[in-house]
């Protein structure tokens, strides 16, 4: 049993496969889906997503310095890829896909009503990376579904199933086999 070196690139897997909700000044609207993301900043709190810039929505992005990342479940799969694959250009995502917009409290960008967990960003920074242009942004809000929430108030995102993009593929999480801090917690 040996490894294999295969030249450099991405195998940073899995990643969550999101729709990030768009707005031009205009007011037009669209969707695409990333997973070039992720959590970059707790204190404040920021997340970055990378966009080629031939997508229809960087333009969008440039414009308003504001997008909404909709994270996405096992009940949004055909639409999560169907959003990756088609240009806005061409179609209307929002009814393509049958997806409800609704209005965002901070951003222009409108949110997806079937996503579990919305997070409104207000960009910071944008890097000119290469193939992708990395947008830095500040969470200004974050929408939950009440779908999920338990009866002490608790939030319960795995209940929904939530989407991984790896390596080509689109899986959902599985179950839990540890939580945070259980290597060093003492035993009673």
């Amino acid at each position: 049993m040996g490894r294999q070196t295969w030249k450099a690139g991405n195998m940073l897997y899995p990643l969550p496969a999101v729709l990030v909700s768009v707005a031009d000044g205009a007011g037009n609207t669209n969707l695409l889906t990333i997973a070039w993301t992720g959590t970059i900043c707790s204190e404040p709190p920021m997340v970055s997503i990378s966009v080629r810039p031939e997508r229809y929505s960087h333009h969008m992005i440039e414009e308003t310095g504001e997008f909404v990342i909709n994270l996405t479940t096992e009940e949004l799969v055909y639409a999560t890829d169907y959003c990756g694959v088609k240009s806005g250009r061409d179609i209307d995502k929002w009814k393509a896909m049958n997806l409800t917009p609704i209005a965002a409290e901070h951003v222009k960008a409108p949110m997806v009503k079937e996503s579990p967990v919305n997070l409104e960003c207000r960009v910071t920074q944008k890097l000119e990376l290469g193939s992708h242009d990395m947008f830095i942004a500040e969470i200004l809000a974050v929408h939950v579904d009440d779908r999920y929430m338990d009866e002490s108030g608790r939030f319960n995102l795995n209940d929904s199933k939530p989407l991984v993009y790896s390596h080509g593929r689109y899986l959902t999480t599985g179950e839990e086999i540890g939580s945070f801090g259980y290597s060093v917690k003492k035993k009673k």
